[in-house]
């Protein structure tokens, strides 16, 4: 059992930790610069009638809600990765990049998805500095202003980009998840504020559920994050010299859930992605833009609709995401040229069939199950009219699960430095 105190005590993780620490307080500290011109009564109104907007905070890390110069946060470079993720899958090319060539192809990738990101976000805070000008959030502005603000904005989402990256760096979480967990942390204190100034006895009913389906939402979390199939492992023995190696058996760990918790992230970014599509119509129209962003806030504002959608995506990144992330032809191959092999199969093609079925059996259970987790917390929000139960209930999740992951990278640093 690793004790997480001793990050303390080795030198370099506390290092690591510090520097990690520093850059997130960098980006708390550019969430609270606002861009000139708000009309903060109107904004705190829209936000209060727009439940989309509300997810839209949590996914930029509370920047949107005081309209900061990182209002967007990581939504543009996700969005640039989803689509060339997706792109692999039409050009033989860009997936032999990203599969095939190692450490170097994955970082030209990477590279593109940094350009991308760059009219992604001068698109999207084009769009949406036009939408809110014209609900009167932001007063007289002029064409130098929207100019300005842009670049300002588009300035702030790649900054974030590069501090989440410099987080990835430290290997002690995933950085654009960090800087998500941070923002959604920092409002903790203010939302308990609200909860308990909105208190009534009527009320009383719904808050006990809330607490009970927080406490389901963390066990479901934990509980399918920690999941795994353990396959097991012999190893053939080779003499090498005087010597004989191998004769061993060992295990290979299949999370239930692979991909962590990326599939809520890209899951939500896929779901603010018409509002994007909106926002680019500004470009054309700024009255057919401010339409189609009214049209997609009343739909996604039938928390029904929303939940549906939202399952449907969690399920079907989780796979897409494993799909990536776990290759059974190539850990097949590793495996014989190890020596390994399951016990009962080939070498080979049987041993990554196998795999697959595998790996295609506990990513269902774990999807379905990260899927109706995370759907819990609208369905019931429903059901007792709470509407900061289903916010609430995204950022629990996305919490816990980054939690988690951070929890096991520091337990990877702690096992390296003290093994015995």
């Amino acid at each position: 059992m690793v004790s997480y105190l001793n990050v303390f005590k080795v030198k370099e993780l506390r290092k690591k930790l510090f520097s990690i620490v520093v850059i997130l307080a960098v980006f708390r500290l550019m969430a609270s610069i606002p861009v000139p011109g708000v009309d903060v009564e109107r904004l705190k109104n829209l936000f209060n009638s727009n439940q989309l907007l509300g997810f839209l905070d949590v996914f930029s890390g509370s920047g949107l809600s005081n309209l900061s110069i990182v209002m967007l946060g990581v939504g543009p470079y996700i969005t640039a990765t989803i689509i060339m993720q997706l792109l692999t899958m039409v050009f033989p090319n860009l997936k032999k990049l990203y599969y095939e060539e190692g450490e170097i192809g994955k970082a030209k990738f990477n590279r593109v998805c940094r350009y991308l990101t760059v009219p992604l976000s001068v698109v999207q805070s084009y769009g949406f500095l036009n939408f809110l000008a014209a609900k009167g959030v932001l007063v007289a502005m002029t064409k130098a202003d929207m100019f300005f603000d842009i670049l300002l904005i588009t300035a702030g989402s790649v900054a974030l980009m590069w501090l989440g990256e410099l987080i990835s760096e430290y290997k002690l979480g995933n950085g654009i998840s960090l800087l998500i967990f941070a923002g959604i942390v920092s409002s903790i204190p203010q939302n308990i504020k609200l909860a308990i100034s909105s208190f009534t006895s009527a009320m009383a009913q719904s808050y006990l559920i809330f607490l009970i389906t927080a406490i389901v939402v963390i066990a479901g979390v934990v509980f399918v994050n920690e999941g795994e199939r353990k396959i097991p492992i012999s190893y053939a023995r080779r003499v090498r010299g005087n010597k004989l190696f191998g004769g061993v058996s060992s295990y290979l760990p299949l999370k239930v859930n692979q991909a962590g918790v990326i599939p809520i992230i890209f899951a939500i970014s896929v779901l603010l992605f018409p509002q994007f599509i909106a926002q680019a119509a500004s470009v054309f129209s700024t009255d057919l833009s401010v339409k189609m962003n009214d049209m997609v806030l009343a739909v996604f504002n039938n928390l029904w609709i929303y939940s549906i959608i939202y399952f449907i995506l969690v399920v079907a990144f989780t796979y897409f995401y494993t799909a990536i992330t776990f290759d059974p032809e190539e850990i097949s191959k590793n495996l014989q040229r190890n020596g390994g092999f399951i016990p009962g199969l080939r070498p080979g093609e049987q041993t990554s069939k196998f795999l697959s079925k595998i790996i295609n059996r506990t990513t269902l259970f774990g999807s379905l199950f990260l899927g109706a987790i995370a759907v819990l917390p609208n369905a019931l929000s429903g059901i007792t009219g709470v509407s900061f139960m289903t916010i609430g209930g995204t950022a629990l999740l996305i919490v816990v699960s980054v939690a988690l992951e951070i929890m096991r990278q520091i337990e990877s640093q702690l096992v390296v430095r003290q093994y015995e």
